[in-house]
């Protein structure tokens, strides 16, 4: 049967941290900027 000890497979987690930030990071502001956009066409189209 395989092993599933995961601290000896080798696994990066630094870099899985770091890739995880940026995830969190660009869906804030992807969010942020899909809800600025949202504003200004509800001003600009009223």
């Amino acid at each position: 049967m395989a092993s599933h000890d995961h601290a000896a497979s080798g696994m990066d987690y630094a870099e899985h941290e770091r890739t995880y930030g940026r995830f969190v990071s660009f869906t804030k502001w992807g969010t942020i900027a899909v809800a600025a956009l949202l504003i200004v066409m509800a001003l600009t189209l009223i």
